[in-house]
């Protein structure tokens, strides 16, 4: 007897069966829906016990399908699609019209921003969603996201859409007034004496990178300086914090090029010394492999490629 709708279990929970299934690992469909695999086992167990059935067996450090779970996997997988499809057919206008991004927050702020004002220059017409973390790595795999700017290609799976922007240079910089101040900067002492900006560690976590910032004590042994002992003038895990107080005048940060250059164009901002730091990783525009059949997303890549 086919089930009345009404006591069908959660979207949610075929959402995440599918999910499991595709990977056959309750802690790979944990990381791509960003929870516990604790949550993803407690929603398979309760969809198992609501239809009454064993959809996985346990096996040692594995997940094998059982013919229950093969059986509504292709219908889940059937009814999901028909569902996305008639979604995007209610208004396909207006989802044409609208482009999804993630990056961190310095890189949608300081980097992706004055280049959409560029774009919407030529598309009036064209709306953007921007998904900005430090934290959360992970928007770059919902489905919604069309772009995402990341940091370092291996953090991403074999297949992907990935397409190189830049390098990671640095340099440090500080404002016109400060260097009026204090300078010339011309050496790596003189450059210790003063009030330096520091990015904490905590900038990113080790779930959205993988790794930590470039910090002043790299940049000095980068020179072959010994790093100054004393405390920074201030230390944030907000990159835009830093530069809003180097803008004030209030010492010198690390300025990363594609984050700064267009306070370095504006002379809003100056080297503080010459020369630059490039580290050994660069960044990488992900397309996500749904969104490369809109025109839109696809001209507005070509855009960033170009910028």
């Amino acid at each position: 007897m086919t089930p009345r709708r009404r006591y069908l279990p959660s979207l949610q929970a075929f959402a995440t069966f599918e999910v499991a299934a595709k990977h056959l690992s309750f802690t790979l469909a944990a990381t791509e829906l960003n929870v516990t695999q604790a949550a993803v086992s407690q929603q398979i167990r309760g969809l198992e016990k609501a239809l009454g059935c064993t959809l996985f067996r346990r096996l040692h450090n594995a997940l094998e399908l059982t013919g229950e779970g093969t059986r509504l996997l292709g219908a889940v997988t059937s009814g999901l699609d028909g569902i996305c499809e008639a979604i995007a057919g209610i208004d396909p206008e207006e989802t044409e019209a609208a482009i999804t991004i993630s990056g961190t927050q310095a890189v949608i702020a300081y980097w992706l921003a004055p280049r959409l004002d560029a774009f919407r220059a030529l598309h009036p017409e064209v709306r953007f969603v921007l998904l900005a973390s430090d934290e959360n790595d992970r928007l770059r795999n919902f489905a919604e996201v069309d772009l995402s700017v990341i940091c370092g290609n291996e953090r991403c799976d074999p297949g992907e859409r990935l397409v190189y922007l830049f390098d990671e240079t640095v340099r440090p910089v500080c404002s016109p007034d400060f260097l009026g101040r204090h300078g010339p900067l011309d050496s790596t002492a003189r450059l210790a004496e003063m009030d330096l900006l520091e990015l904490h560690p905590m900038h990113w976590s080790s779930e959205a990178i993988g790794w930590t910032p470039l910090s002043w004590k790299d940049w000095f042994r980068a020179q072959g300086a010994p790093a100054p002992e004393r405390p920074f003038r201030l230390v944030s895990n907000s990159y835009p914090v830093l530069v809003e107080a180097g803008l004030r005048g209030e010492g010198v940060l690390l300025g990363w090029d594609h984050l700064v250059g267009r306070h370095l164009e504006q002379e809003l901002l100056v080297p503080a010394q010459g020369g630059t730091l490039r580290l050994d990783r660069g960044y990488y525009l992900k397309l996500n492999a749904a969104s490369a059949e809109r025109p839109l997303v696809r001209e507005f890549a070509d855009f960033l490629l170009q910028a």
